[in-house]
């Protein structure tokens, strides 16, 4: 058997796919509850402070929402792996029990359970650093 730590196993999601989520979901992670819903104020004129408070028709969220709803069955399974790994859950040698026991828990709320994790962009790009790679080059194309 292999060493997972100098050949790790191959992902089935492409990593671009992996960082445009993180990055979406720090955005989405950085907004604030939103703290007068009728509000007449120009966002321009109030130094932008409401546009990073949540909303009920946030387009981040609807975006997060199609874009992971819009991966096949592999790559959601990979997603949740991912998250479990980044989070601590499991080592990389555990890798397939991982995709296993995400695998047998999928169903068609993938959407939203990554969403309802705390700290998800972290913990996927912590997953991903298990495996020895990193967003950084797509960020810096990103922003």
């Amino acid at each position: 058997m292999s060493d997972p730590t100098t050949n790790p196993p191959a992902l089935a999601i492409a990593i671009d796919m992996v960082c445009h989520l993180i990055v979406k979901a720090r955005e989405f992670d950085a907004q604030d509850v939103e703290t007068d819903p009728d509000s007449g104020s120009n966002a321009a004129d109030d130094g932008g402070v409401s546009i990073l408070e949540a909303h009920g028709d946030d387009p981040t969220r609807a975006e997060l929402v199609a874009f992971i709803e819009a991966l096949d069955d592999d790559e959601q399974v990979e997603l949740v792996a991912l998250l479990w790994l980044g989070r601590g859950d499991g080592e990389l040698e555990d890798w397939e029990d991982l995709r296993r026991q995400a695998r047998e828990a999928r169903n068609e709320r993938t959407s939203a359970y990554l969403l309802g994790q705390p700290l998800l962009a972290d913990h996927l790009a912590d997953g991903l650093s298990a495996f020895g790679l990193s967003c950084e080059s797509f960020e810096k194309d990103y922003l």
